[in-house]
């Protein structure tokens, strides 16, 4: 800690230059630039995240993740027919124009639209008709029945005429949100306007966890949310000017299988790489106490959540028998490749596995790529081991989309090959179950199934970590890590 505490210090010596004294913008530094500004095509967390600053949208989540109206009440006419009206406040796009129910079917249209090539199309594939009653009013018609359908209605909506002229909205987003885009001169620099006050917020993209740090500090940068060692995080704590924050999050973390692969297809190797890994080590020691433990996608606090699933026990010796019971020993040593993306808090934890798997008798291979290459293997089936995190779960259709037999990719992200026909079948009849109680339930079950079965091995939920400059108060860390408190933030 203490070298940490030097090495800080003495790289704050190594900038030059003065900080800002005359910035009177907001600014917040982000560990990766937004891939889009588009909310048709975004899916990364920070497009989501800044996205939902620029646009409104029909629906959103409260904190037990359940839809509630934002720019829209619903009503539902019959198992097939929702119907949405929309509000009088909020309706107006920042080119002056009001909102209305053609913006609204232009945007899920457009989504809809095949040759588009909308990543959230395959969530929306049940709408089959939309249709304009009036200015206010407008009518969605299904497929089939869909209990959940109206939290799948969260996409920012666009201004129709601007959708026709095929404008670019990734370079000029026009929304109806809190938030007016001013410029974006590079990737690494993006400029609001809040549109109650005129309060400028600046979003800076620093990729370096150090230079984000020494930026706070001196003054250049007011707040930096998530990705932060926790040394660095424990470092600051100590520190006049900073305030650090931290809230349980939603994000989460596990390790995937290829269930298509003779060794990582086996279960009794999967549950033999759960029982070799300590995750409350990992958490106290590598995670510095920013997590709790998983054994569920879905957390504790959701609606359809399993809080009695925390995660396979700890026990190295149960490991042993079960790789023995594989066929794995001393002179048969089982050995995996395992990729991960090359950011360094990942091999970290990468390194840390390695050497717990090691303990037990597995030879881990570890494999760092950039993120488009990992991705790319990953969606490909090229891999035996992966770590990744999901990000922002709302929804159990992600069951759908993980792990049913029909969303191996291309047509969703069940990456593993996991084919089980209960699994299948789990998520089939919830999906159609009328009732959120009993459909709470199914899924409930569905959770246990795949616990038992371990496709992936869920590891943590990691919290939401803030810190902030003293000087500047107003914002407060949401479950799902999302931006908005940033509409309140003030400078003292």
């Amino acid at each position: 800690m203490i070298l940490k505490a030097l090495f800080l210090c003495c790289l704050l010596l190594v900038i030059t230059g003065c900080a800002e004294t005359d910035r009177t913008s907001i600014a917040f530094g982000l560990n990766t630039a937004p891939v889009t500004l588009d909310p048709r095509f975004a899916t990364d967390a920070v497009s989501y995240r800044i996205t939902r600053l620029i646009y409104k949208s029909l629906v959103d989540f409260d904190e037990q993740f359940k839809a509630v109206p934002d720019l829209a009440d619903w009503e539902q006419l019959s198992l097939n027919h929702y119907r949405c009206t929309l509000k009088n406040k909020n309706r107006t796009f920042h080119d002056g124009t009001l909102l209305t129910a053609k913006d609204v079917k232009a945007t899920y249209e457009f989504v809809l639209n095949p040759e588009n090539s909308s990543p959230h199309k395959g969530s929306l594939q049940m709408i089959e008709a939309i249709e304009i009653i009036d200015d206010d009013t407008l009518d969605f018609k299904l497929s089939q029945a869909d209990p959940l359908f109206p939290g799948r209605l969260v996409i920012g909506i666009l201004p129709e005429k601007l959708i026709l002229s095929q404008h670019d909205f990734n370079k000029n987003p026009v929304g109806s949100g809190p938030m007016r885009f001013l410029e974006r001169k590079d990737e690494s620099r993006l400029t609001l306007d809040r549109l109650k006050d005129n309060q400028v917020i600046e979003f800076i993209t620093l990729k370096d966890a150090t230079v984000r740090v020494l930026k706070l500090l001196r003054g250049e940068i007011d707040l930096v949310q998530g990705d932060l060692p926790p040394e660095i995080i424990k470092w600051l704590d100590e520190k006049e000017s900073v305030i650090i924050k931290k809230k349980r999050g939603d994000t989460f973390a596990y390790i995937g299988f290829n269930l298509e692969d003779a060794e990582t297809g086996n279960s009794l190797v999967r549950k033999a790489i759960a029982h070799a890994i300590d995750r409350d080590a990992i958490i106290k020691y590598v995670k510095g106490g920013a997590a709790r433990k998983a054994g569920a996608l879905l957390p504790a606090e959701h609606w359809a959540g399993r809080p009695d699933l925390t995660g396979v026990k700890y026990d190295p010796e149960e490991s042993r028998s079960l790789l023995a019971q594989a066929g794995f020993n001393n002179t048969n040593q089982l050995k995996l490749t395992y990729k991960t993306t090359s950011k360094p808090d990942s091999l970290r934890l990468a390194t840390v596995i390695q050497d717990q798997l090691k303990s037990v008798g597995i030879k881990l291979d570890i494999r760092s790529y950039d993120w488009g290459t990992l991705y790319g293997d990953i969606k490909e089936g090229r891999f035996q081991m992966y770590s990744l995190a999901w990000v922002g779960l709302k929804m159990p259709d992600i069951f759908r989309y993980a792990f049913h037999s029909d969303s191996i990719p291309p047509n969703g992200a069940n990456r593993g090959r996991f084919i089980d026909a209960r699994v299948d079948s789990l998520i089939e009849i919830a999906e159609l179950e009328p009732s959120i109680e009993k459909q709470a339930g199914y899924y409930r079950e569905l959770q246990q199934v795949l616990f038992d079965a371990l496709p992936t091995i869920p590891l943590w939920y990691e919290d939401n970590v803030l810190a902030i400059r003293k000087d500047v108060q107003g914002y407060t860390l949401s479950t799902d890590g999302n931006f908005d408190s940033l509409q309140y933030v003030q400078r003292k």
